[in-house]
């Protein structure tokens, strides 16, 4: 399934496939039938065991009275907000720098490490000549 608009199921359906996961049949056999993730069924039969069909029928999206996390930030005025967003991108560029010259590092191990050393590649020999 791909990642797009955001499907949204009728409450007596639902409804329905809460009380068939109840009833037991397996989740795997409902997300191959109804192409639903599984924990979104096993989201819906337990929404049905706590509050019934209540569960079920709410609205979607956030609660009444749950406020958004942004919005929360009483009193943020437009330039606290933009010093926020230049500090995160400044801990952004700071944290590619590091990974930057981690790599940069590891490339020049492997660079060095695969260089010929000047030797013919045969064993050395620990017994002197002569001898």
């Amino acid at each position: 399934m791909s990642k797009g608009k955001q499907r949204v199921f009728a409450a007596e359906f639902r409804i329905e496939v809460a009380r068939r996961m109840l009833d037991g049949e397996s989740a795997t056999k409902l997300r191959d039938e109804l192409g639903i993730k599984r924990s979104v069924l096993y989201r819906w039969r337990d929404y049905y065991r706590k509050e019934g069909a209540a569960g079920l029928s709410r609205p979607i999206g956030r609660p009444p009275g749950v406020p958004n996390p942004e919005a929360a930030k009483p009193g943020l005025s437009e330039e606290e907000a933009l010093r926020r967003q230049i500090a995160e991108l400044e801990r952004k560029i700071g944290q590619q720098a590091v990974q930057l010259d981690f790599f940069k590092r590891a490339f020049k191990r492997v660079k060095e490490s695969s260089q010929p050393n000047g030797n013919t590649g045969a064993t050395a020999s620990t017994r002197r000549s002569g001898q």
